[in-house]
């Protein structure tokens, strides 16, 4: 039986005397498209952060495909596999679309094959192809969006992470980023998505967890999760 993609196991954190998070797990199968549903302030970036190593875990562990990443720089954690594309999108506005992609390739595993996954991440968001000479800053919510997501695949994850990839864009658009995830899913990437549109992500999520409080309150299928009289209540509004 093959490791999770992702497996972190009663993950403690947070900011000096700041809990943030208390005792998380969470499990990505290969290839599965996971969700993490929370209020704001709920400890969701957090979580990205500490498994980024970002923020230092104070207790617990997090293995990408069985392999413990939990005390690595975080330059060591997207060489091991784990990859973030932020809230925010956070692009260096002054360079280029080709320029901001080819940052995501700086590891010594990208590199060797950038020019592949370029061509990939060119199939996936054509738009970035016919623009790879435009300053960022110029483009559209919903393209810098795209760059965010290219610039992540450009390091060549084993585990991607999207941190409310849908906030700000337009309707249009958010639903051209969902069937792009579909296709990034279709490659046999585990995806972990933070997201505020609940009711669409749990719609496409193989599987969801909620955090509220720094804990993990709920889990269980998209449809189990959209069935569930507490979420609908909470997060949708129903």
């Amino acid at each position: 039986m093959s490791s999770p993609a992702l497996k972190v196991k009663g993950l403690h954190s947070g900011y000096g005397d700041i809990r943030v998070l208390r005792g998380v797990d969470i499990e990505l199968p290969p290839g599965a498209v996971v969700a993490l549903i929370g209020a704001n302030g709920a400890g969701k970036t957090t979580l990205l952060r500490t498994i980024s190593g970002l923020v230092p875990a104070s207790a617990g562990s997090v293995e990408i495909g069985g392999t413990p990443i939990t005390a690595l720089p975080s330059h060591r954690v997207v060489e091991a596999g784990f990859v973030q594309s932020p809230e925010g999108k956070q692009l260096f506005s002054g360079m280029s679309v080709m320029e901001n992609l080819m940052v995501g390739a700086h590891g010594r595993r990208a590199h060797a094959r950038r020019h592949e996954t370029l061509e990939e991440v060119f199939d996936l968001f054509p738009i970035l192809k016919e623009r790879r000479s435009q300053i960022a800053s110029t483009l559209s919510g919903g393209q810098q969006q795209m760059v965010a997501v290219g610039r992540a695949l450009m390091a060549l994850p084993r585990v991607l992470a999207l941190d409310e990839p849908s906030l700000g864009l337009a309707p249009i658009m958010v639903d051209r980023l969902f069937e792009s995830i579909a296709r990034i899913k279709a490659r046999d990437l585990s995806i972990l998505i933070i997201e505020q549109n609940v009711f669409q992500v749990l719609e496409m999520a193989d599987y969801g967890y909620v955090l509220e409080n720094g804990q993990i309150s709920l889990s269980g299928t998209g449809p189990d999760l959209l069935a569930d009289a507490h979420l609908r209540a909470t997060y949708l509004g129903l």
